[in-house]
């Protein structure tokens, strides 16, 4: 930040990176000042801490290091599309309507079950996951911060302190769990606030779960369940090796690790119910609903399929790199690879069948259309779309300063003014009209309640 007489410049981005500057100019020198030391105010607040352009270090950044070998499998996974994006990938999410694909250059696309691409959304850094929370969509960036992705205009929901390395995120009820490099998790609520830290046993979490039972967490010794309260340590299991994955189902855990297994754990009590044998480190596991099947990603690019007990019942390879995130639904293995690909299998026992005997489906490679819309997040209030007067049927909302924080309340009639609706940071002075509304499912906060939460802004 810096401030010339009446005009004050704002950089948002990380240490040592270009980023992007807003700039606005006061009616004095001494407002401007104001503004400066209030925008500096926010930001300590938040856990930040003041730095001098050159005389501190970037946040620190730690890019997964994998290493992909080429299959041992004798037969070829039935694959019946795949797409590049670019470079590695570790994001993913698929539900009833779309695949989300994230890499480590920022980009994220969005495409239908038959691979038709929808969307991009370009992040300031390297995604390191995507997770959903109801029908919010976020990905966790290299940038420290979590973009919320529901809505036209991606926009960071979450800001995450400079001193935690990201290795992984997952959120429930509009709460953040983040773990990092040094096995510490940290958790924020939905206002953005942080609420309690813990270290585990062991470095390098690589995997966080939560649910409303407790939040799980990985690391190089094993897992360590906490309370979701920050109440304290529930059970610790060791596992074979450091987790390098996690994956939850209604009752357990599966943590896929370095020493070539997927461990089944149980929720309530820690305990190891099932072993998941493979060739290699597995760098990704998921499991068909209820645990029925059990799939597992490893360093040498091949997949596996196990049944709940444990027996394996096929390994294919994957016809590219290494799995390090994959999704089941609807009898097809979704799977992102070493080299950047989302890559949608067909899981069903007859295709499979057919894929041992030597009989694939002929891959269709999916294109990126030249005019695909590209969706980026704004940094200053001119970015977000204004209206004098809202369509018919529309909800009018508006961003405030409160207290130091910005909060956005509805003006339009037959709403209560004061209460507060989640809506981008950062867009104070902006009003938006939402085109469709839903009541917020999630805890309101202690002093001001719950309001609601547009699900498409302009």
């Amino acid at each position: 930040m810096t401030v010339d007489a009446v005009t004050v410049t704002v950089r948002y981005g990380r240490i040592g990176a270009g980023g992007q500057t807003q700039t606005t100019t006061f009616p004095s020198a001494a407002k401007a000042q104001a503004a400066a030391a209030k925008k500096v105010g926010e930001k300590v607040r938040k856990g930040y801490a003041p730095a001098v352009r050159g005389q501190r270090a970037p946040r620190s950044v730690t890019r997964r290091q994998v290493t992909s070998a080429p299959s041992t499998a004798r037969a070829v996974a039935p694959v019946l599309w795949r797409f590049g994006t670019g470079s590695s990938a570790f994001g993913i999410h698929v539900d009833d309507d779309r695949c989300w694909v994230g890499n480590q250059s920022g980009d994220v696309f969005t495409l239908d079950h038959e691979g038709e691409v929808l969307a991009r959304f370009s992040l300031p850094d390297g995604v390191k996951c995507l997770v959903a929370d109801d029908f919010w969509i976020y990905a966790g960036c290299d940038d420290g911060r979590v973009y919320d992705l529901s809505s036209k205009l991606p926009f960071a929901a979450y800001d995450i302190a400079a001193d935690v390395d990201i290795f992984w995120l997952d959120i429930h009820e509009g709460v953040l769990n983040v773990s990092d490099r040094a096995g510490r998790l940290t958790v924020i609520d939905h206002e953005d606030e942080h609420q309690w830290t813990r270290r585990s046993q062991g470095e390098h979490a690589w995997m966080v779960r939560a649910d409303d039972r407790a939040v799980y967490h990985g690391h190089h010794r094993g897992v360590t369940a906490y309370a979701p309260d920050g109440g304290g340590e529930l059970w610790h299991t060791p596992t074979r090796g450091g987790v390098l994955f996690g994956w939850q189902e209604d009752d357990t855990v599966y943590a896929g690790t370095a020493h070539r297994v997927v461990q089944r754990l149980s929720k309530a009590t820690g305990a190891v119910e099932a072993t998941y044998a493979c060739d290699s480190a597995v760098y990704s596991c998921a499991t068909s609903p209820g645990g029925r099947f059990v799939f597992a990603g490893d360093a040498a690019s091949s997949v596996y399929c196990f049944d709940r007990d444990g027996t394996r019942l096929w390994k294919l390879g994957t016809g590219g790199g290494s799995a390090l995130s994959m999704q089941y639904r609807d009898e097809r293995l979704y799977l992102v690879t070493t080299d950047g690909s989302l890559v949608c299998v067909d899981a069903s026992e007859a295709a499979v069948t057919a894929a041992q005997q030597g009989s694939v489906p002929v891959v269709r490679d999916v294109k990126l259309a030249a005019a695909l819309p590209t969706y980026a997040p704004a940094t200053a209030a001119t970015a977000v779309a204004t209206v004098a007067q809202a369509p018919s049927g529309a909800v009018v909302v508006e961003c405030v300063q409160q207290h130091g924080r910005m909060r956005v309340h509805v003006v339009s009639d037959g709403y209560d003014g004061s209460w507060n609706v989640q809506f981008p940071a950062g867009r104070y002075g902006s009003r938006g009209h939402a085109t469709s509304w839903t009541r917020c499912t999630r805890p309101p906060a202690a002093s001001t309640g719950c309001a609601e939460r547009s699900a498409a802004c302009s």
